[in-house]
């Protein structure tokens, strides 16, 4: 059952990005030129109407949560070799699979390197596990742990905040 809700997630996921015309290339670099905000109101509702699902479903016992420990350093490696790998190909993870679904072949070349940089991070793994991977390592937590407050008062705080910055980028048209 599990993989067959992951697969019509898959399926309505990149329906979504199809629509939103996130998959498209011109969309990609406009948002890494900072031209076109397309993709980050695309990602932030996801974000928003996921948070809001998913503690809902927490709260009504329906899930649990597996927190993994905050590692500072392997988020801000991460981050960055993420980040380098979609200014070069132009595409995300998503958005590389979204764009060969759509026919575009340049997209594989995305595709390849994701894979590669993979199995290379798979390869050196252990050597990273007891060192690179474990500086600045904050152990399993969360905002509301550190806050001490509820998480929907998190949720509502990080809502409002987003819909004030879609005003923002509506006033400035883009």
């Amino acid at each position: 059952m599990g993989l067959l809700l992951g697969i019509i997630t898959g399926i309505l996921f990149g329906f979504f990005l199809q629509k939103a015309q996130a998959i498209r290339f011109e969309r990609q670099v406009g948002f890494l030129l900072l031209k076109d905000m397309t993709i980050i109101k695309f990602m932030l509702s996801a974000i928003m109407v996921g948070a809001v699902g998913i503690y809902l479903c927490k709260d009504l016992g329906i899930i649990s949560f597996s927190i993994k420990a905050t590692d500072v350093a392997a988020q801000i490696i991460g981050g960055l070799l993420f980040g380098i790998g979609w200014a070069i190909a132009g595409y995300c993870p998503g958005t590389s699979l979204g764009a060969l679904g759509e026919g575009r072949i340049h997209a594989l070349w995305a595709i390849l390197g994701m894979l590669v940089g993979a199995g290379l991070y798979a390869e050196v793994y252990p050597a990273l596990k007891s060192n690179v991977l474990a500086w600045g390592n904050l152990g399993k937590i969360t905002v509301p742990d550190i806050l001490k407050i509820n998480h929907w008062v998190i949720i509502f705080i990080f809502i409002v905040a987003i819909l004030m910055l879609f005003k923002f980028f509506q006033n400035k048209n883009i």
